[in-house]
């Protein structure tokens, strides 16, 4: 039986549930008969080990299951009653006093809030847009030969040329021995050999790359290096080391040509130039819509975010954070990182996880009152774009369709895009155009 539902704060309620003391014992009865009806005991044969034995070796277990099954159904039931809409799980305590022949709990927990969600006709929402033109599938170009380069001996005649005179500069991939001091003492990670790398993309200090310019294999040089203040090497940041550095190896770097190899090794069958640029294209532009829909989803979110009042029950904010701390921990896991001693409070995730759960009330109430549920032909219709870039566009679908749980991820992402076209559809829209790398450099996430 509940009492009357107390209001503790905004969200927070509590309600007192109790039950009949009685009802207890005669469920624990039943259960540890059932229990010994195949209990083994040294002595004894299966199913005939008796009763008190059976009790003394699962009683407390079964009381526990049985107390815990009685309160949530009753807990259940009250809230039921009480037309309740309980916020994540409730917190339920024995009370000290009870009327004889009774035991009872107090529930304390938290109810969904109102959402009021305001004049979406008078909020104003800036969307980006970009285009692909022919000089950013120049530039993919570019970086797809960059990963596909090979590197020769500089100066030596090859199939190739000779890289021109041997001498390093940017571009070439050297390989050097080097040795650094400060106040004549050698420090830790200051010294290596065979240590390659590129010049000229930025992966060593300035002075360490001005000093290597220049030198023919076999030459050495030494020079003053002055570590950053906020170098990541506490033991040295702020301070000079002298440096020498000798080289031992130097190459070239060799970019295929553009040609219809080029084209063979990116996946076009017959090495037509023309197709392969025009693939590229498909696939940038594919980027730049997810990019740009990404983008708009986020504008659409903060929009929301701000027209909407409510209370965010603390409840459903502590339970995220805690998921996303464990997401956290498997991503890293997942990546090769030894996370077995690392801590992760939950209430890093907070903020993070205070806007998702805002977001996820506020969107809730959105499809609710204006029937923007995904559908099964856009769900489907979802998957079949996911399936455009993979090689058997059926085994995505399979893939999909085989676990409830992928599916209803699609039909998530299909929802959150109801409403951003809702939203946009009813506010007042303004679209810039943005550059291409200022696009690809975004990393937008609802």
């Amino acid at each position: 039986m509940a009492t009357a539902v107390e209001t503790l704060g905004k969200l927070e309620r509590r309600i007192t549930i109790s039950f009949p003391l009685t009802d207890v014992r005669t469920e624990v009865e039943k259960r540890l008969k059932v229990q010994a009806r195949t209990a083994k005991a040294p002595g004894f044969r299966p199913g005939k080990v008796p009763l008190k034995m059976v009790a003394a070796q699962y009683g407390y277990q079964i009381e526990s299951e049985v107390l815990n099954d009685k309160v949530g159904r009753a807990f259940n039931d009250a809230a039921n009653e009480n037309n309740l809409r309980v916020a994540g799980f409730p917190n339920i305590v024995p009370k000290e006093e009870a009327a004889e022949g009774q035991l009872a709990f107090d529930a304390t927990f938290e109810v969904y809030p109102e959402v009021a969600i305001g004049d979406l006709t008078a909020v104003e929402i800036e969307t980006v847009q970009a285009d692909v033109s022919e000089a950013e599938i120049d530039k993919t170009i570019d970086i797809l030969r960059k990963q596909r380069v090979h590197f020769h001996t500089k100066g030596e005649a090859g199939e190739h040329g000779d890289g021109g005179e041997p001498i390093a500069a940017n571009g070439d991939r050297v390989t050097v021995d080097f040795v650094g001091s400060i106040d004549g003492v050698e420090f830790p990670g200051g010294k290596a050999e065979g240590y390659a790398f590129v010049l000229g993309e930025g992966r060593m200090l300035p002075e360490f790359e001005a000093a290597t310019l220049g030198l023919k294999v076999g030459e050495s040089k030494t020079f003053p290096l002055s570590f950053p203040d906020d170098y990541h090497g506490k033991d040295v940041a702020g301070k000079t080391a002298s440096f020498t550095i000798t080289l031992q190896k130097l190459e070239w770097a060799h970019l295929p040509e553009v040609d219809a190899e080029f084209a063979k090794s990116l996946g076009v069958a017959d090495g037509d130039l023309a197709k392969m640029r025009e693939d590229i294209k498909v696939n940038l532009q594919r980027e730049v819509a997810g990019r740009v829909k990404a983008r708009n989803k986020e504008a659409v979110m903060d929009a929301l975010i701000k027209v909407a009042e409510l209370e965010v029950p603390k409840t459903l904010i502590a339970q995220d954070s805690e998921r996303l701390a464990e997401m956290t921990r498997q991503d890293m896991a997942q990546r090769g990182m030894n996370v077995k001693d690392v801590p992760f409070p939950a209430e890093l995730f907070a903020d993070k996880a205070e806007r998702r759960v805002r977001l996820g009330l506020i969107l809730s109430q959105l499809v609710g009152d204006n029937k923007l549920q995904a559908t099964p032909e856009q769900v489907k219709a979802q998957i079949e774009d996911f399936a455009q870039s993979y090689e058997d566009p059926r085994e995505v679908l399979k893939y999909y369709y085989s676990d409830r749980r992928r599916l209803g991820e699609i039909e998530a992402l299909v929802l959150e895009e109801n409403v951003v076209t809702y939203v946009l559809g009813l506010s007042k829209v303004t679209t810039k155009a943005v550059a291409f790398d200022e696009l690809m450099g975004s990393n937008a996430q609802a």
